[in-house]
């Protein structure tokens, strides 16, 4: 396990023109479960097939169907409360959330308000600067996604794709625990990161895959702490709700825009009315889109057809106990496994992908080496062509191929780097490229000695001077590498140096 010995981060503080404020942010992600089959129904949930191609009867809403849990959702939801180390309710039920609008067929939703899945669970955000912040989750439950209406395909009319309807989501409820739009965007991240390795939401925001509503409010210094002491909201500002972002950086530009709003409305004497708002990155702006609704407003109830949800706990055990490594236990793993810094530990366990790459190229070989080449290397080398961990044209044995040839003194830094590019761009077995492309390491130290004396018996006048300036004996390292094609073992011919010169 973690080695928990960070300290909190101060929270984001922005000067009004009357007092400094602190944001106090909590969020809503709804993060659609990886499932080939609809919540309720078997139809499709493929991204990107032609519009009102996947949608079964239920979906469409017509007479007489009735809706049938898919119990593989389900396991996804509990799997991956138990990631986020949360309380699994063995007893759950559906509510209709009922409102009306084009790409809701049934005219309700099909949700959990009353009897989530999941209840209390924590995530722990790491700042990169040494801090870190526990946000607590209240809850987790399961609901019904909406279908998607266009307004640009015709100037007159609007169309409706119910392809989405019914694609369960898993909407993750977080306490008002954020304390600012890094933080925020840190903790989209760790619950992307979790859900993947869980394999439960490939968090592919582009695709809608992952949203959040992020709630956004302001108070004085002094006054979170009252709140964290009492639970009583009325220490807090009014929040607003700022509704379906799908973008890290939107999210952050949105939190700062709307905590300054609310400070000018709020230091001139008005008032914060509790509302749902629209963020425009054109315009900077966030905009009202209606006032915020309660549980009354949709007139919530026990769906009738369906009933109560009932789990075993030995069903749970079942799942906990098979649960993969996850990203807190991994990073805690390889820097004390293969001696890593927090920070390479970090980069290498951000992707469930990129982790498995790693630990096979550092498989019986010096963990920190492996680390640089993956991470200097070949992420680096990715990186530059737009490319991931799994379109990368090196295999973990051939880079582990790569650092054998290094670690044996067959080859050179420098010439693995040559090698590197070799395997990157035509592929091909390290050791035989080597061989056959003459690009071995020279360790004999008699062949290099001969090139030392052949250019120290050249210029004399050089000798006088590294003998008077030791620091110029880097001038025969570097004709004696030239000399051998770069071939030369570095250590051998600096020692030799030394040696020769006397320095």
């Amino acid at each position: 396990m973690l080695d928990l010995t960070y300290e909190m981060p101060k929270p984001k503080t922005i000067a009004g023109a009357k007092h400094d404020w602190e944001l106090v942010i909590g969020m809503e992600v709804h993060a659609q479960v990886s499932s080939n089959a609809k919540l309720f129904s078997g139809a499709s949930t493929q991204f990107g097939a032609e519009p009102n191609s996947n949608v079964a009867f239920v979906d469409a809403a017509m007479p007489g169907m009735l809706p049938v849990i898919n119990e593989y959702c389900v396991e996804q939801a509990v799997r991956t409360g138990l990631g986020l180390k949360a309380d699994i309710n063995l007893k759950s039920a559906f509510d209709r959330k009922n409102y009306f609008y084009p790409d809701l067929p049934q005219g309700y939703q099909i949700s959990q308000l009353y009897h989530p899945i999941v209840g209390e669970g924590e995530v722990l955000v790491e700042m990169g600067d040494g801090t870190a912040r526990m946000v607590r989750i209240e809850r987790i439950h399961m609901e019904q996604d909406a279908g998607k209406s266009i307004h640009d395909m015709d100037p007159h009319m609007s169309f409706v794709d119910l392809n989405r309807t019914g694609v369960c989501l898993m909407e993750i409820v977080s306490r008002p625990d954020i304390r600012g739009p890094e933080e925020a965007a840190a903790y989209i991240a760790k619950l992307r990161q979790i859900m993947r390795y869980l394999g439960t939401c490939d968090g592919n925001m582009q695709n809608g895959n992952l949203r959040a509503d992020v709630n956004v409010s302001i108070c004085l210094p002094g006054a979170y702490e009252k709140y964290q002491e009492t639970q009583d909201f009325s220490h807090l500002g009014t929040r607003c709700e700022i509704k379906n972002m799908n973008s890290m950086r939107f999210i952050q530009q949105a939190i700062e825009v709307e905590a300054r709003r609310q400070i000018a409305i709020v230091e001139a004497g008005g008032k914060i009315d509790q509302e749902t708002r629209l963020y425009d990155p054109d315009k900077g702006e966030t905009r009202s889109m209606r006032s915020k609704e309660e549980a009354h407003d949709y007139r919530y109830f026990p769906d009738p057809d369906l009933l109560p949800l009932e789990i075993e706990q030995a069903w749970v055990d079942d799942i906990a106990n098979n649960l993969p490594e996850l990203p807190d236990d991994k990073k805690a793993r390889f820097i004390s496994e293969f001696g890593l810094t927090d920070y390479d530990a970090s980069v290498l366990t951000a992707e469930v992908e990129s982790a498995a790459y790693f630990e096979e190229v550092a498989q019986g070989r010096n963990g920190k080496l492996a680390a640089n080449w993956v991470i200097n290397e070949l992420f680096g080398r990715l990186k530059k062509e737009d490319h991931d961990i799994t379109e990368s044209p090196v295999s973990p044995a051939q880079l582990g191929g790569i650092i054998d040839l290094i670690s044996s003194d067959a080859i050179s830094g420098k010439i693995a780097k040559d090698l590197f590019e070799i395997v990157y761009t035509e592929g091909g077995d390290p050791a035989k490229i080597v061989e056959e492309r003459g690009m071995k390491q020279v360790t004999d130290t008699g062949a290099i000695e001969a090139a030392l004396d052949e250019i120290i018996a050249a210029n004399p006048a050089q000798v006088e001077k590294a003998k008077v300036n030791p620091k110029l004996a880097g001038w025969f390292v570097g004709q004696v590498m030239k000399a051998t094609g770069g071939k030369a073992n570095p250590k051998a011919v600096n020692e030799l140096v030394s040696k020769k010169l006397g320095s």
